[in-house]
Formats: structure tokens, sequence, C-alpha cells
């Protein structure tokens, strides 16, 4: 039997502020956006904020507060929060030690974002011990070496181990390992990939509820009245997922991507979001010492309807700058026409060795961006380790624009 890991930091970016900043330990901790005092009417001030949310400390999270909600939302739920500006740089650093000690234990890792990934241990039981003599090993490295808290889900296959590293959280190691259809059976249908927003409701009117109504239901049924979909998610339900563990190294693409609690509206909702798994997918293409030559862009209405678009990014890359310029020339070319969106995701394809020699004559585009680069580099180098990246954000989402195509 396969032994899968997932391995999941619990609110890794508030937690990594909280390592480097220890007095914030214990107290509600907001990274993501900024908080601003304006004039209230009648006198006094009103506090609010700008941005999103892009993680909350436990603390925060008693209150409501959840990770792409608006800073706004957030400073009403928790007003005695602590803000923090993202430091992109700074928890990719953290990222790559994580990775580091994932590594030792086996090369099966895949890393399915800065703070999580699955591991397949089957090969290394003879070594360290089983997957959850592992997982502690694992969790053990974590907290000593990085001052950080893992939670970890042990399963035979890599959606029984993610559902299983979620039920406890935080700080926690849940062995799944054994009785893996009964187990799941009371779970609810909300837990499985792809269901939310206006597939609840159907699934629900139909009396599937829990996992345990996909396993008895009949297939043909299930094909009548949900689609083939709901025979994938039948099996699911079932613990049967036959994927392998693929290492990032061996990956044809890069990317990162999040279904959200609350649907996004607009062009601006979307290009923040467009923005940070522009930020991820760079420090992910560094860490591995690669870049790529086309991003597409992956969007999923309220309805299940997926769009993607693609772009090619001419030389090989891996800074944000031209990731988020080429997602937002995806973005131009789809019609947004006031719908909503669960899912947002960017990805990078035809991937090259970073180190690749350049071609000997460049574009003057691609000159002025590198010089560009360069310049942000210096300054923000100036303004301390965390400058570069806030200049980044700044620019990108400071500059104006024409009218949307």
């Amino acid at each position: 039997m396969r032994e899968i890991l997932h391995i999941d930091m619990d609110a890794f970016y508030a937690s990594v502020e909280i390592a480097d900043q220890p007095f914030l330990a214990g107290k509600p901790v907001i990274v993501g956006g900024y908080k601003v005092v304006e004039p209230a009417a009648g006198g006094g001030e009103r506090v609010s904020g700008r941005g999103v949310v892009c993680a909350a400390s436990y603390e925060a999270r008693r209150f409501g507060v959840r990770s792409a909600m608006p800073m706004a939302e957030a400073i009403r739920r928790c007003p005695q929060a602590i803000l923090l500006p993202v430091r992109m740089r700074r928890y990719a650093e953290v990222s790559s030690k994580v990775f580091e000690i994932f590594h030792r234990f086996t090369p099966l890792v895949q890393g399915l974002s800065l703070d999580e990934a699955f591991l397949d241990v089957t090969a290394s039981r003879a070594l360290f011990g089983d997957g959850v003599a592992i997982a502690h090993q694992i969790r053990d490295a974590i907290r000593d070496e990085l001052g950080l808290v893992a939670s970890a889900g042990v399963a035979p296959t890599k959606f029984v181990a993610k559902i299983a590293s979620d039920l406890e959280k935080p700080n926690a190691l849940v062995d799944f390992r054994e009785d893996v259809k009964e187990r799941l059976a009371p779970l609810p249908t909300t837990r499985l990939w792809g269901v939310g927003g206006k597939s609840l409701p159907r699934l629900e009117a139909l009396g599937l509820r829990t996992f345990g109504d996909f396993q008895e239901a009949r297939d043909e049924w299930l094909r009548k009245t949900v689609g083939e979909v709901g025979v994938h998610y039948k099996l699911l339900a079932s613990g049967i997922d036959g994927r392998p563990v693929v290492p990032e190294r061996e990956a044809k693409s890069i990317g990162s991507e999040t279904t959200y609690e609350e649907d996004l509206r607009g062009r601006e909702d979307v290009g923040r979001a467009l923005l940070e798994h522009s930020e991820t997918v760079a420090a992910r293409l560094v860490r591995n010492g690669l870049a790529g030559r086309t991003l597409a862009i992956k969007l999923k209405t309220d309805r299940f309807e997926v769009i993607s678009r693609q772009t090619p990014l001419g030389e090989p890359a891996s800074d944000t700058t031209t990731l988020f310029h080429a997602a937002e020339q995806a973005l131009d070319r789809l019609p947004l026409d006031g719908r909503a969106f669960r899912l947002v995701g960017v990805h990078v394809s035809d991937l090259a060795p970073s180190n690749a020699r350049p071609t000997l004559f460049q574009d003057a585009e691609k000159v002025r961006r590198d010089r560009l680069q360069k310049t942000l580099q210096a300054i923000g180098d100036k303004l301390g380790p965390d400058g570069h990246g806030a200049l980044t954000r700044a620019t990108l989402l400071g500059r104006k624009r024409g009218p949307t195509r």
C-alpha cells in the first residue's frame, strides 16, 4: 500500500511573521493590504482598510477573518488586529528551507504552493519508519529548525492525505491509512474538490449531502443526474485516487491557483488575485532554478465554467513583473461581463533552466523591462530585504491602464 503525506504549514505567512517577531505570538495578525485612517462624518476618525487578506493568524480567524477577504471587512471584524505587509521574498526563503526538510526523507515531493506539498514516502519506510513516523520527524524538524508549525495527513492516496491534514488543524497529525471508506462516509460533500457555490444546493437537493451518499449512489444514476463528474466525486468519496506524486523537477509546468470562499467580481479583484499568484509562481520558479516561455491564466466562474488564455513570454522569464504583465494581457482578452469567479490561477509552461544562455539580440521592450527590474532591485536593496517586493507590487498595481479590451 502506498503511503502519501500531505504537509500543510499552518497560517504560513502569519506564522513566519510571528517567528521573526516573537512579540506577535498570541495576537491577531493579518498579512496583506494596509490600514487607512480617515476623518469620520461628525468628527473623529474612521478606520478602514485597502487590499485583501493574504493570511491571518488563528487568533484573527476566531473573529471570522479569512484569506481573500477585503481588508476593510477584516478590520471591521477584528479592529485590534496587527496588519503587516506581504514579504514574499521572506516567505519564499523560508519555504525553500521547509522543502529542504521534505527532501531529506524522499525525492518524491510535489509542491502545491509555498506552504504545502505531497510526499510519497512508500520507498522511504525502510530508512525512516512508516508514514506516521516520517510525518512526526518532518514536523519536529520544521518546529525545531524554523520555529513553525505544520499539520500532516497520512493516507494511501493524495486526496485522502489532503483531507486528513485539514481535519484537526492547526498543529495536528492525522493517520488515515485504515478503514478509509468508512471514515470518509460522514464527511460533508463540501470537502470534495470542486464542490461549492451553486453546485452544492443542487447536490443536496439530490440527497448527496455526505461522502457516504456518493459511495452508495449507482454510477448510472450519477451520470444521469449530475453528469460524469458525479462518478468522479464517487471515486474520491470512496478514497480512490490513483494520481502519483509528481516531483516539481519533472513537472512540465509550475502554477498556483486558489478556490476562494467568496467569489471575486470585477477586474480589480481578479487582477489582485493574478498578482498574488504571479508572485507565488515566480518564487517557485526561482526556487527550482527554472524560467518559462508561456504563461496561462485560468478562471472558473460561479457556474463552474472554466476559462483559460495563454500568452507567450518570449524569452524565458521567472520574475513577478514579467509574469504579471503577461497575466494582465491574457485577462484583457477575456470578457468579464460582470461574472463572478470562484477560482483564479496562473501557470507557466515551456520550462527551461533559468541560467539558459540568452539570445544575442533582444527587443527594446525587454531591455526596458530589464532596466526597470534592475532599478527596482537597487532601490529595494537600499530599503531592506523586503523593499523590492513591496516596490514591485506598488509599481504593478499603481500603473494607469487604458480601457479593457
